[in-house]
């Protein structure tokens, strides 16, 4: 099994990427956006090129295009859930 390693700015494009797609969903423009989460039209647009926005302003945008209960499930730890690896040693190790 090859591991999948991912990096922030794999995770800020993977947001990026989402939040558009439900922008565009919706049939929203950036500027109906902004009004709608007061998240400025510029700071949107270049959230969707680079992925870079403050974490506030990237909730104001989830909470605007999707279920702010969504995003807080994945702070929620579930019993059932397996622990991911914390560093590079557990995943070179036997136990994976």
């Amino acid at each position: 099994m090859t591991p999948f390693l991912i990096d922030d700015t794999d995770v800020q494009q993977a947001f990026a990427a989402h939040l558009r797609r439900l922008r565009r969903q919706a049939k929203l423009s950036r500027d109906a956006l902004a009004e709608r989460s007061g998240v400025p039209a510029s700071t949107i647009k270049k959230f969707e090129l680079t992925g870079q926005i403050s974490f506030r302003q990237l909730l104001l945008l989830w909470q605007s295009l999707d279920d702010l209960r969504r995003l807080y499930a994945l702070t929620r730890h579930s019993p059932d859930q397996a622990e991911m690896p914390s560093s590079i040693d557990e995943v070179l190790s036997d136990d994976l």
